[in-house]
């Protein structure tokens, strides 16, 4: 059927109309690509299983297709060693879920047989991963602390150490004799290690290492000697709270790499694919 013909039955239309219910950018393609199949066996069949859809969405209500999105390119570069970022391993853990609740909502439909059973039992959820993944990652920005034994355990030292570091520069922010020469009684950071604001011309009465000034260069932001070591090793806790995070990244990168195969499988079935 040519183009003319098409569009004198306005397929375009009914085509958009379509794509309106998709729940993913991929689906969406798909429908407006759509084009009269010329077969008429496999056409009864596809017909079939509209006819067979509507009679579960009738029956059941629909699955939730919420969650899915294309994470084929970062499936194969895990597969090839890569670490995903954050937002990568967060989409496939939202793929998995989707999976997994399709998966669930056929069950409810037990014992009603339909020409779209081999589609569903071509879906391969994989709770362990997408577990694994949003048990460790919070959000796109944030690792949680339980994430493994060892982070959790550098994440509190961490803590530990900034708290020390905060009681002895409290007590410089309290004591007169040395609030006197701070801009502000606060505890600020500069560069990663926690200063006090020293006014420009009272540098000297405060003992330290300058790592900042204004920009009016009326205060200085020093670190006092009391609390250099402190900072060296929150400096050092941090640098090993970033390996520890790079290699539990890596680690869930490789998991999925490994599961790549299963996971494009799923997003692959559709109703032309039995």
């Amino acid at each position: 059927m040519d183009k003319k013909h098409l569009l004198s039955l306005e397929l375009d239309k009914v085509l958009e109309m379509l794509a309106e219910h998709t729940a993913a950018k991929e689906a969406k393609e798909m429908a407006l690509e759509l084009k009269p199949e010329p077969s008429l066996p496999l056409a009864q069949a596809l017909m079939n299983q509209t006819k067979d859809a509507h009679m579960l969405l009738a029956r059941f209500g629909g699955p939730s297709f919420g969650g899915l999105v294309n994470v084929n390119n970062a499936l194969f570069r895990a597969d090839a060693g890569s670490s995903l970022s954050f937002r990568e391993l967060l989409d496939i853990a939202g793929v998995l879920y989707a999976i997994r609740m399709i998966v669930q909502w056929r069950s409810t439909c037990e014992g009603v047989e339909t020409c779209l059973d081999s589609l569903f039992n071509a879906l391969t959820p994989n709770r362990f991963l997408e577990d694994s993944i949003k048990n460790a990652i919070l959000s796109e920005e944030e690792i949680a602390d339980n994430a493994s034994q060892e982070l959790a355990s550098i994440r509190r030292k961490i803590r530990a150490q900034e708290s020390h570091v905060r009681e002895q520069l409290n007590k410089i922010t309290r004591n007169g004799n040395t609030s006197k020469y701070l801009q502000e009684n606060i505890i600020t950071m500069r560069n990663g290690r926690y200063v006090v604001p020293v006014k420009a011309e009272h540098r000297g009465d405060v003992p330290g290492l300058v790592h900042d000034t204004s920009s009016s260069g009326a205060t200085v932001f020093i670190e006092p000697m009391s609390v250099v070591e402190a900072n060296n090793k929150i400096k050092l806790l941090k640098n090993q709270e970033q390996d520890e995070i790079d290699r539990i990244i890596a680690e869930l990168s490789s998991t999925a790499g490994s599961q790549s195969s299963a996971c494009i499988h799923n997003e692959g079935v559709s109703p032309d694919s039995e």
